[in-house]
């Protein structure tokens, strides 16, 4: 395969967040991330989608409910944005039912990240710059 990503382009421009309560995902990361999700259903899926904005966004995504979506500790880690510092998610996490499994720890010059479970036990990471 010859073809090149576009400099325009995000290798990411989609993602969905596997879990098996829609109503529990949906609070968890509203409480984590102090957000307003928007729900939406399709035939047999129901969505809970992270604020975006549709003109400016490179990349949007949804807490997914659905049998193609298995919640799981393992496999792709997926970043979240928690700028300006993941401390403060962090400190969120545990009280909205969460599990914090790396804490806050320096990448150098590329500022922080931490990792952690979710409310439907899939492993996910936080990334901000302080």
């Amino acid at each position: 395969m010859n073809e090149k990503m576009s400099s325009s382009t995000n290798a990411i421009n989609w993602f969905e967040i596997p879990a098996t309560d829609i109503a529990r995902a949906k609070k968890f990361y509203e409480s984590i991330f102090e957000i307003s999700m928007q729900e939406m259903e399709m035939p047999d899926m129901k969505y809970a989608m992270f604020p975006f904005d549709p003109i400016q966004a490179k990349i949007a995504g949804t807490v997914a409910q659905s049998a193609f979506h298995t919640p799981s500790a393992t496999g792709s880690i997926i970043y979240l944005n928690a700028n300006p510092d993941l401390q403060n998610v962090l400190d969120r996490i545990e009280k909205a039912g969460g599990r914090i499994t790396m804490p806050k720890t320096s990448i150098g010059g590329n500022g922080f990240m931490a990792f952690f479970t979710d409310s439907e036990g899939n492993g996910m990471a936080l990334h901000s710059n302080t």
